[in-house]
């Protein structure tokens, strides 16, 4: 699978890890950096990653900072793009098969190395079949939502 993945400083490390772990289990990586621990703003890469995403580079993507609660909000400002923190497995599967999660957004100073590996691998085994009623009900809302909040956007900006 072809992924893009992104980081702030904080979490460079941990990107790296998992970057060297995929690439080994033979998925094509993009990586958007950072390229190194020296002090970086985490918006820009959530940008990049979710532009990357938009632009059909990849499916979904990867973001890692210190807690992931920022990479988190800022990639979920971008429309279309559904990120969603996961520091364990059941999130990392659950989020795409229910929600259509595009972007798994992990925190370096909250999980290690094989924890993320393990959360890597069942965010990109899974797949978006949703089939219950109830499921496709709620994902259309949430679709709904954005698109709304898109109108009333655009409509300010002509105004």
């Amino acid at each position: 699978m072809k992924l893009v993945i992104g980081s702030d400083h904080a979490g460079f490390p941990l990107k790296e890890e998992v970057r060297a772990y995929l690439t080994k289990a033979g998925h094509e990586i993009v990586d958007l950096g950072a390229y190194n621990t020296e002090p970086s703003d985490y918006p820009d890469f959530a940008e990049k990653v979710g532009e990357a995403i938009k632009a059909g580079v990849a499916a979904r993507g990867i973001l890692i900072c210190g807690s992931g609660v920022g990479v988190c909000v800022a990639a979920n400002k971008i429309p279309g793009i559904r990120a969603g923190m996961c520091h364990d497995t059941y999130s990392a599967h659950q989020g795409v098969e229910h929600d259509d999660m595009n972007i798994c957004v992990m925190g370096a100073r909250i999980i290690g190395p094989a924890l993320a590996f393990e959360v890597v691998n069942s965010f990109i085994g899974a797949k978006f079949e949703v089939t219950e009623e109830r499921f496709v009900r709620r994902f259309n809302k949430v679709m709904a939502i954005e698109a709304k909040y898109l109108c009333e956007n655009q409509a300010a900006k002509h105004a």
